[in-house]
């Protein structure tokens, strides 16, 4: 079943206040007060008869009435409140919300009249080029500013039937701005007619109508392939929207292993995706991110989520931190391949521990990679350890073990300490798997310290029995060739590394994948 998400960002709350015909503000009387003016708003249906299904919100944007919100009815179609005076934005949906107006700028200095008219409507005429395919949801939010205030309406519709229009008088330049977002899915879910049409617009005025009908070139597509483990099926679930400005984004599930591809629209800039892994029945579901993703039309953009070879990897913001005597640890451990970072990784075991000249500072038990230490006063040698046993495969217990060396004082405020990750990306198919027997060059990649300066040594080690002997494999060009066992065997991997400043880093990862 489709599923729709709302984001609203850094929008700034009013207080609702339920008024009926003739009701008053509290504070304020329902006579003629010298601080407040009358508003009278006339609704006319599409059929030009006065209208009684409306919802209409006045909402304050500046000056004494800038924390108000109103919503007045009645049902003969004409409605009359009093407000304090100031600049409101004013949207009104009729017709069960097919008919949606807005008046950015209604300036409230003396007693006024407003008649919402269904007729000045035009329809939002928005669809893919794949006419097969469902239309699901559409969101489209307004957005006023005016002397340093924001205030934002929305409506979400169900319906692709939409009609939109602007009322009165334009607003400052630039100070309106808009935002659609509708989507539409194929047979069967997510595949290959799943579309995202979103748009942008700034002005002084809300829009009167929308027409996009975008060609298959004017798109661009954003690939979404979502692993099993060897020999398991599933259902992910994945969540796609805009990264900018308030929208309803698109949520489906996805079965494992498989892909997905949707289409979107340049124009709405990056895109973001999150990514739920399957959950058997008593665990829990990992998340993924990828955000910000940049896309051109005619271009396509894979993003590959849950699959090995899980290890350490050091995003934005990840790494070791030292502030005065205190080291944070917040290093993603269960990195998948491609090296999303999960929120609440699967995994059995995990501990982190720390040594100071050889003696314990302390250990942490659980939530991999992330832990906090205080030690001592001073500079010395540091050994960072951490571990986590987890199942790579059906019959395979694998493990991810990494050990840091570094020299560290105290420091004035947080410091980011140097440490490195390896990470290695060999070819493997959706449910993890290697080609039996088959040679392949695997790339070797450098995060953190290592990947920002020199490295004075770096070797890589193979196993595929299980850790017990282990093959030198050199590095050329940032790569190693690996000969894969038969079928029904892992592959293990060790990188050790040094960097130029002398820093270490021991990083094993055991039963990696399997063939």
């Amino acid at each position: 079943m489709d599923q729709h998400l709302i984001r609203r960002r850094g929008l700034i709350g009013v207080v609702a206040l339920a008024l009926v015909a003739g009701a008053s503000l509290t504070g304020f009387t329902s006579v003629a007060d010298p601080a407040t003016v009358a508003l009278t708003i006339t609704h006319i249906g599409r059929d030009g008869a006065a209208a009684d299904a409306y919802a209409t919100t006045v909402t304050g944007v500046s000056g004494p009435g800038a924390d108000v919100s109103v919503r007045p009815y009645d049902a003969s179609g004409t409605v009359t409140v009093r407000l304090p005076r100031g600049r409101y934005l004013l949207d009104s949906r009729l017709t069960g919300g097919t008919d949606w107006i807005v008046r950015p700028r209604l300036d409230l200095d003396r007693d006024t009249a407003v008649t919402v008219d269904a007729r000045t409507t035009r329809p939002v005429d928005v669809r893919p080029p794949d006419p097969a395919a469902r239309f699901s949801h559409s969101a489209m939010f307004v957005e006023v500013t005016h002397a340093g205030a924001t205030r934002t309406t929305n409506l979400l519709n169900g319906s692709p039937n939409l009609r939109v229009a602007h009322l009165g008088p334009d607003a400052e330049p630039g100070l309106v701005r808009q935002w659609f977002d509708a989507y539409w899915v194929g047979p069967g879910g997510p595949g290959p007619a799943a579309y995202a049409l979103g748009y942008t617009f700034t002005g002084e005025r809300a829009l009167t109508g929308l027409v996009r009908h975008p060609a298959p070139r004017d798109l661009a597509a954003v690939v979404v392939r979502g692993g099993a483990g060897p020999g398991t099926t599933g259902t992910a679930s994945v969540e796609l929207q805009p990264t900018a400005g308030p929208t309803a984004g698109l949520s489906q599930t996805l079965p494992v292993p498989g892909s997905a591809t949707y289409m979107v629209t340049p124009e709405r800039g990056t895109w973001d995706i999150t990514y739920f892994t399957s959950a058997a029945p008593g665990t829990r579901s990992s998340r993924y991110g990828a955000y910000g993703i940049a896309v051109a039309a005619g271009a396509t953009s894979t993003h590959t989520f849950d699959t090995p070879v899980f290890a350490p990897a050091l995003p934005a913001g990840a790494g070791v931190t030292r502030d005065g005597d205190t080291l944070t640890v917040d290093i993603p451990v269960l990195a998948d391949g491609a090296g999303h970072a999960p929120a609440g990784p699967r995994y059995d075991r995990a501990t982190t521990t720390l040594h100071r000249d050889g003696v314990l500072v302390g250990k942490s038990n659980g939530d991999p990679g992330r832990a906090q230490f205080t030690t001592t006063p001073g500079r010395g040698v540091y050994r960072l350890t951490t571990h986590v046993a987890r199942q790579t495969a059906p019959g395979f217990q694998g493990s991810i073990t990494a050990s840091w060396t570094f020299r560290s004082a105290t420091t004035g405020g947080p410091t980011p300490l140097p440490v490195s990750v390896v990470r290695f990306a060999p070819e493997l198919s959706l449910s993890g798997t290697a080609e039996p027997w088959a040679t392949r060059r695997v790339p070797v990649v450098l995060q953190g310290a290592a990947a920002q300066g020199r490295v004075r040594s770096l070797s890589v080690t193979v196993s595929t029995d299980g850790g017990r002997t282990w093959s030198r494999l050199p590095v050329v060009d940032g790569a190693v060739t690996i000969r894969n066992p038969a079928a029904g065997h892992a592959v293990s991997l060790r990188a050790d590394l040094i960097d130029g400043q002398g820093n270490t880093l021991t990083e094993t990862l055991l039963n990696a994948y399997v063939c």
